[in-house]
């Protein structure tokens, strides 16, 4: 095999909802056939939503552009024939028909990487509902239903130390944030 040329980003288009499965068939494809070495990084952007379903937290990954997969490799010889030849491809952005695909803009990449950037911090960055001395109820757990006020923020391990009322005297319980809410 030739060294490889310098990889460039392409689009590709696919059926929407199944973005993650046809990149991780691509990436065997382009393997069992031998080509990896041409095909550097595979990108389905997604962001986590955090949801709360029945007092769970849910955490969901929401393709944020859906239809579409980003490739950068190097697309010469048979590279985007297996590419095009997988299930639920509808071929690639921007290309005519019967052209080659056309490569993003480095400055449509940069954009594109960058807010895929800032989906990965955004994810970990929730912001603190709570401060200390405010006043909650417990939602979720053996206390629940009771009322206490917060005596602790503890941001990195997203706990709460509440104190609360039980038989007339005060109790430091150690709560998430999902298990109380504001009154």
């Amino acid at each position: 095999m030739t060294e490889v040329a310098d990889k460039k980003w392409y689009v590709v288009r696919a059926v929407s909802g199944q973005e993650s499965k046809i990149k991780d068939y691509i990436l065997s494809e382009i393997d069992r056939l031998g080509y990896s070495k041409m095909v550097e990084d595979i990108l389905v952007p997604t962001q986590k939503i955090v949801q709360i379903r029945n007092g769970k937290k849910v955490s969901k990954e929401k393709t944020y552009f859906p239809g579409y997969i980003m490739i950068k490799a190097d697309l010469s010889g048979e590279v985007p024939h297996i590419i095009k030849s997988v299930t639920n491809v509808i071929g690639f952005l921007g290309e005519t028909k019967g052209g080659e695909p056309v490569p993003l803009r480095s400055a449509e990449v940069n954009r594109m990487l960058g807010k895929v950037d800032e989906l990965t911090l955004a994810s970990e960055q929730i912001n603190i509902p709570y401060i200390s001395g405010e006043n909650v109820k417990v939602i979720d757990g053996p206390f629940n239903g009771f009322t206490g006020t917060i005596e602790k923020v503890n941001e990195d391990k997203r706990k709460l130390e509440v104190m609360v009322k039980i038989f007339g005297r005060k109790t430091p319980l150690e709560l998430s944030y999902m298990q109380v809410e504001k009154i």
